[in-house]
């Protein structure tokens, strides 16, 4: 980032002032998402907005090493209290937050103090997975579906604050001016959701939103929670995101749905050669990639079979179990959660999609049954210690991380086995219910 570059960001923020202050905006927020899924963040006062976009806004590395409970490790690569980052807002993805009042928000990349970026941000992986697809003469399109259950607040513990019935219209009786305000709200932001209903687990509801190129993606995935997280507060209720609110019941996936493109042509739609590689690739590295899309201890109380949480190592059209389900025209990664750095899934995605047509990689037969009933058919890692192994020996992710973000993901997760090794599943879940 030249001096150049940083007189165009400060004079595009000063543009964007006068817009912001009549929509009664006092403050920014600048956030980014670390290792361990928790969105962090810097905030600005809007006068102080275009000397952040130029200069951006102080931030240590040791953020890299934060546990999702805040506890700090030291690392390989990353830790300890010497170096500063900047933080520069991505003018282009400025949002005035409907369920903030005053409040806008937009997600921010990390660089040097130089303007050099850095090489451990996450959202900058994803757009290096974006050029990588476009070398390649690709482009992707995806998006996330988000699902959380709404508590009753005054305890920690579980209380759900609706009783309606799985996927019943009692819950949106029960709480109808709630899901009116959010989707007004996700409306206000400019965030097209595709459809809004009450899911299986108690207290449970899910929105899917619009595709997107792969960065806007993660962006609206992240703008999405925390718009349900303002919402949800001003209405007097808990929002957890957690992949497993109570340990033995059905928890909140996190899913990637996601389509390749060629010269304006949609490759899964007649699920053409390209677009099976790219499927065998995520495939084949899909045990490496849970560390990264099912990155918590939590992820594995969730990854149990018989819940559709799709823990199988398996492919399928419209076979919800199978970890892939292949849809008319896009591929559903069905088996991550929230916990989960969005833009370090579709980063990892992409490596593992673009490794299967660099091999040519072969689909094998998709299944038209449940996986359980078959006793062939591989799982995926039942905790996070595999799942870490698998992802330390894959050559293909990390080489695509680096060395040193692949290291510091790796160290992060074996900071939080070791932190609550002696846990039981439901104190899993009861640490990680109000993390997320």
């Amino acid at each position: 980032m030249d001096s150049a570059e940083r007189d165009q960001r400060f004079d595009r923020a000063t543009e964007l002032f006068d817009g912001l202050n009549a929509r009664d905006v006092s403050v920014v927020a600048l956030t980014w998402v670390d290792n361990s899924g928790i969105l962090r963040t810097k905030s600005v006062p809007l006068r102080r907005l275009a000397h952040a976009a130029a200069h951006g806004v102080g931030a240590s590395p040791v953020f890299d090493v934060f546990l999702f409970d805040d506890f700090i490790i030291q690392g390989r690569f990353a830790g300890g209290p010497v170096g500063d980052l900047r933080l520069h807002p991505d003018l282009d993805r400025l949002t005035v937050l409907a369920g903030q009042p005053g409040w806008a928000w937009a997600p921010a990349d990390r660089h040097f103090q130089s303007g050099v970026p850095y090489p451990m941000d996450q959202r900058l992986q994803a757009r290096k997975a974006v050029q990588n697809l476009a070398d390649a003469g690709l482009t992707a399109q995806a998006g996330f579906e988000i699902e959380w259950c709404l508590g009753k607040t005054g305890t920690d513990d579980w209380v759900p604050a609706t009783s309606g019935s799985a996927y019943g219209h009692a819950r949106q009786v029960e709480l109808s001016d709630y899901c009116v305000d959010l989707l007004d709200a996700l409306d206000q932001q400019d965030v097209e959701v595709l459809q809004f209903h009450p899911e299986y687990a108690a207290g449970q509801f899910e929105v899917s939103t619009a595709p997107e190129d792969l960065v806007a993606a993660a962006d609206t995935a992240v703008l999405v929670k925390e718009t349900i997280r303002a919402v949800t507060i001003r209405h007097g209720m808990r929002p957890s995101f957690s992949p497993k609110v109570v340990n033995g019941g059905v928890g909140n996936g996190g899913h990637l749905h996601l389509s390749l493109w060629r010269d304006g042509t949609n490759l899964f739609d007649g699920f053409q050669d390209e677009a099976k590689q790219f499927s065998a690739g995520i495939l084949n590295h899909l045990r490496a990639l849970c560390a990264i899309g099912a990155p918590s201890l939590a992820s594995y109380l969730r990854l149990v079979p018989n819940t559709w949480a799709a823990p199988f190592v398996a492919w399928g059209e419209e076979n919800r179990e199978t970890a892939l389900r292949l849809i008319r025209d896009n591929l559903e990664i069905k088996c991550f959660d929230l916990t989960a750095n969005p833009y370090l899934v579709v980063a990892g995605v992409v490596a593992a999609g673009l490794d299967g047509i660099a091999t040519q990689a072969a689909l094998p037969e998709g299944l038209n049954v449940d996986p359980a009933l078959l006793a062939d058919v591989p799982r995926l890692p039942t905790s996070l210690r595999e799942a870490v192994d698998e992802f330390e020996k894959d050559a293909v992710l990390t080489a695509a991380f680096g060395q040193e973000l692949a290291g510091t993901i790796a160290d992060v997760r074996r900071g939080e086995m070791e932190r609550y090794k002696d846990a039981s599943p439901q104190g899993i879940a009861n640490v990680t219910r109000w993390r997320y």
